[in-house]
């Protein structure tokens, strides 16, 4: 049991089901960490206990931020909305993996292969740790980071995974979308001085002529993506895990915030029901 403000609580990882939860999610709420051109997201609180004795507050804010599944139909014209698709593409077994990157660093088909090629099968969840996680914060986390790359979307499709989910700002590489030189951007236009710095004298349109590849190959063939994974990341890294991960039944909607947890039975005594009448 833990207590938490008074009262008392089974534990996320002492409880009577003997099952062990591991929150994956970062923190949402005030002043948490945006993508570059974003609005704020907004917090009022329209009842208080001063006022009237019970809290009830009102959220603006887009589904894009910190930890949350895209739909389809986010990227891909007249694919599915996030009510659209089915249950089981936010509930399933699969393996977290580690795949150290720093800045700017391609996660391609080749690094998969080598982290997990042997473990890995068809309709898993994958969850990659590239470590950036640790720099989730309001600043550098989202134009530098480390990115998946075409070849990692082409291995995903091949392998037949379900869901994808990694610890950094985008289903793609950040130079890939609008923060680089795609659709809407360069909406950092200084970067790409640093980035011909930093790779030797390469034009940043000649590394990164595609807009959002790595979207667009995932969800043209049915795989989701879960973007800016933390929390408890670390400690379910090299296991294999059952995922939930539900997001609102939101009418054609574009994506949805949602509580990754990962799920271990060590004793393999907890089943789910199996729908007999009472």
């Amino acid at each position: 049991m833990v207590e938490i403000r008074g009262i008392e609580f089974q534990a996320n990882t002492d409880n009577d089901m003997g099952i062990e939860f591991y929150n994956l999610s970062h923190r949402f709420g005030f002043q948490c960490p945006n993508w570059p051109y974003f609005k704020d997201v907004q917090i009022d609180r329209k009842h208080y206990m001063a006022k009237s004795g019970v809290l009830s507050q009102t959220i603006t804010t887009t589904m894009h931020v910190t930890t949350h599944i895209d739909a389809p139909a986010h990227v891909v014209q007249g694919t599915p909305f996030i009510d659209e698709v089915p249950l089981p593409h936010f509930f399933g077994s699969g393996i977290v993996v580690s795949i150290p990157k720093k800045k700017w660093e391609p996660i391609t088909a080749d690094d998969l292969e080598k982290a997990c090629g042997h473990a890995i099968r068809p309709g898993d969840v994958l969850i990659i740790n590239t470590g950036w996680h640790k720099e989730y914060e309001d600043g550098d986390y989202f134009a530098y980071c480390p990115g998946l790359v075409k070849s990692a979307g082409e291995w995903m499709v091949e392998k037949g995974i379900k869901v994808v989910g990694h610890d950094t700002q985008a289903n793609d590489h950040p130079l890939a979308t609008a923060i680089g030189p795609q659709r809407n951007g360069p909406i950092m236009p200084h970067l790409e001085q640093e980035y011909f710095e930093w790779s030797g004298g390469r034009d940043w349109k000649d590394d990164f002529p595609e807009w959002e590849p790595v979207h667009n190959v995932l969800f043209n063939n049915g795989i989701l993506g879960i973007e800016n994974v933390g929390g408890d990341l670390d400690a379910v890294t090299g296991k294999r895990c059952t995922f939930a991960f539900f997001p609102w039944n939101w009418d054609r909607g574009d994506g949805c915030i949602i509580r990754l947890v990962a799920m271990i039975d060590k004793g393999q005594q907890y089943r789910i029901e199996a729908g007999e009448n009472f």
